[in-house]
C-alpha cells in the first residue's frame, strides 16, 4: 500500500525553483529597461510578424487557400473525433505518468488536478518566451502545492523527462527501422551504442576502470556542493534518486504511458490525414510527425514552433504522396486541435488554478468554473481511451520500503 502524504492545510503561495535559474533578479541592481525585460517576448512576435509580412512574396508557392477550405470543410466527422480523443488521449497518457510519479513517492493527487497541472504547464511551455523553462517552474510549483516535497517534486519532473525523452526516441528508432530507406542509418545509429555497451559493461566490472571514469563526475559534485549557490539544488538531485523506488509494475505502466503519449500524437496526424482524403502509411505519418517536431525544436524563439512545423510536416505529407492542399488542410486540422485548443484550455486551468491577486476574484470564478468544465471533460475522454486499461492501483498487500 502506498504511503499518502496529506496536502499542507495552507500551501505556500510561491515556491523555489527546482534548478538554479540564470535570470533571478538581483536585489541591489538597477532596474533594467523594459525593453530588456520583454525582449524575449519582443524577438518571438517580431519573428512570427516577420514570417507573415514575408507571405505575399511566396504567393505564388503557397497552396491555394480555397483548395484547403475546402478539404478542410469537407472533412470526414469520425476522422475528426479520432483526432480530438487522440491528441486528448496523448494529453492525458502524460498527466497519468505525472501522477503515477507522485503516487510512487508517496503523494495523492486527484485526476482532474493532474489535467489541469499538464494542460497549463503545456500553454506555458509552447507561448512564453522561454517556455519549457517557465512551465518547469510552474509545475514543480504545482507539485508543491499539491503537497509534494521539493525533492519529490525535483524527482518527478526529472523522471518524466527522461521517461518521455527515452519513449520518443524509441518511437522514433522504429519509424525508421518500419522504413526501407532509412533502416541502414538506424541500424548503423543503433549499433554504435550497442557496441559501446557491450565494450563497457563487462570493463566497468574492474574497479580501477570504474573510478578512474566515474572521477570526474565525483569532482563535479563536490565543487557543487561547496558553491554556496549551487549546494542547495546538488543536494536536492542528490536526493531525489532515492525517492522514486518503482516496482515492475510501475515502470510496466510508465512505460506504456510514455509511449502512448507519442503514439496518440502520431495517430491524431494520422487521422487529421485520412480526414481529409489523404491515404497515406501510419509509418509514413510517424516520420512526417518527428521530422516536424525536430524542425521545430531548431526554431526554439517560435512559439510552439509555428510555421517551422506546419511546413516541415506538410512537405514530408507530400514526400509521402500527398497533393500540397489536402496536406496542408491536414496539418491545419492537427494543429488546430493539438496545438491552438490545447493551450486554449490550458490557459483556462492555468487561470483555475492561479491563486495570485492578478486574476479578478470575479473573473477568476468565471473561469475557474470553465477550467473544471474542461478538465472534467478531458477526464472523461481520458476514461474511454485505451490507456485507461493501465493498472493505477497497486495491491493492498504489496508495501514499499
Amino acid at each position: 500500500m502506498y504511503e499518502t502524504v496529506a496536502a499542507p492545510a495552507h500551501p505556500p503561495a510561491e515556491a523555489e525553483a527546482p534548478f538554479p535559474l540564470g535570470d533571478e533578479p538581483d536585489e541591489h541592481a538597477p532596474p533594467r529597461p523594459w525593453w530588456r525585460r520583454k525582449a524575449g517576448l519582443i524577438v518571438q512576435w517580431a519573428l512570427v510578424l516577420g514570417a507573415l509580412a514575408a507571405l505575399p512574396l511566396y504567393r505564388d508557392e503557397l497552396p491555394d487557400l480555397g483548395a484547403i477550405w475546402s478539404a478542410a470543410s469537407h472533412a470526414d466527422p469520425g476522422w475528426l473525433t479520432m483526432v480530438v480523443l487522440s491528441v486528448a488521449g496523448s494529453m492525458g497518457a502524460f498527466a497519468r505518468l505525472q501522477r503515477r510519479l507522485l503516487r510512487i513517492g508517496g503523494l495523492r493527487m486527484t485526476l482532474r488536478r493532474a489535467f489541469a497541472i499538464t494542460y497549463a504547464g503545456n500553454a506555458l511551455s509552447t507561448t512564453l518566451p522561454a517556455g519549457p523553462a517557465v512551465s518547469v517552474v510552474y509545475t514543480f510549483r504545482q507539485f508543491r502545492r499539491g503537497g509534494a516535497s521539493a525533492q519529490l517534486a525535483t524527482a518527478v519532473i526529472l523522471a518524466g523527462g527522461v521517461i518521455t525523452t527515452t519513449a520518443y526516441s524509441l518511437v522514433g528508432l522504429l519509424a525508421l527501422l518500419a522504413d526501407p530507406h532509412a533502416r541502414g542509418f538506424a541500424l548503423l545509429a543503433l549499433a554504435v551504442p550497442l557496441l559501446l555497451a557491450v565494450l563497457l559493461v563487462p570493463a566497468l566490472r574492474w574497479r580501477p576502470l570504474r573510478a578512474l571514469l566515474t572521477a570526474p563526475l565525483r569532482r563535479a559534485h563536490r565543487a557543487a556542493l561547496a558553491h554556496p549557490k549551487i549546494a542547495p539544488y546538488a543536494e536536492r538531485l542528490a536526493g531525489a534518486r532515492d525517492l522514486l523506488r518503482p516496482s515492475r509494475r510501475d515502470w510496466a505502466a510508465l512505460i506504456a504511458l510514455a509511449l502512448l503519449n507519442w503514439v496518440f500524437d502520431i495517430l491524431a496526424l494520422l487521422s487529421a490525414a485520412h480526414a481529409v482524403g489523404i491515404d497515406v502509411d501510419p509509418n509514413g505519418v510517424a516520420l512526417a510527425y518527428f521530422a516536424a517536431q525536430a524542425a521545430g525544436s531548431l526554431l526554439p524563439l517560435l512559439p510552439g514552433g509555428l510555421g517551422a512545423i506546419e511546413g516541415s510536416m506538410a512537405a514530408s505529407l507530400v514526400a509521402f504522396g500527398a497533393t500540397l492542399s489536402p496536406a496542408a488542410a491536414a496539418v491545419g486540422v492537427y494543429r488546430l486541435v493539438s496545438y491552438w485548443a490545447v493551450i486554449t484550455v490550458g490557459w483556462i486551468a492555468w487561470a483555475a488554478l492561479h491563486e495570485g491577486p492578478r486574476v479578478p476574484a470575479r473573473v477568476k470564478a468565471h473561469l475557474a468554473g470553465a477550467g473544471r468544465l474542461s478538465m472534467d471533460g478531458m477526464t472523461a475522454i481520458a476514461y474511454i481511451t485505451p490507456y485507461t486499461t493501465i493498472p493505477l492501483h497497486s495491491p493492498a498487500e504489496a508495501r514499499r520500503p
